[in-house]
């Protein structure tokens, strides 16, 4: 249950943050979304997402039975593919400093791990 709170926590604050300041979610990224169209699909991707899995991560957390196992699972596949895509952006891309990248690739892939040990 602790884990299940903890990625939730993460994903509302993640959603809230992208929301509310688009262009500082995306500042260590180097990324400036100058067009309102840039900025409502950060808002979409990383604030209506961030949210969406919130919610379902709280659903789980009060639901007993397969369907939490199954929202568990998905949960920790999303994750585990945003660590993917790092990894295999870093073997195209080349290397790029710990933070944020590896930061979150290293986030990301212990809270799938986490989110596995729970289901």
């Amino acid at each position: 249950m602790v884990m299940i709170v903890a990625v939730g926590v993460f994903f509302a604050g993640m959603g809230l943050y992208a929301l509310a300041a688009p262009a500082l979610l995306l500042r260590p990224f180097g990324l400036v979304p100058g067009e309102a169209t840039a900025r409502a699909e950060v808002r979409a991707v990383y604030g209506g997402f961030g949210l969406a899995m919130a919610a379902i991560l709280g659903y789980a957390a009060v639901t007993p039975g397969q369907l939490r196992t199954g929202i568990i699972i998905t949960v920790a596949a999303a994750l585990a593919g945003m660590a993917l895509g790092r990894i295999i952006s870093g073997l195209i891309d080349g290397p790029t400093s710990f933070y944020p990248n590896w930061f979150y690739c290293l986030v990301e892939a212990a809270a799938a791990g986490g989110m596995i040990s729970v289901a």
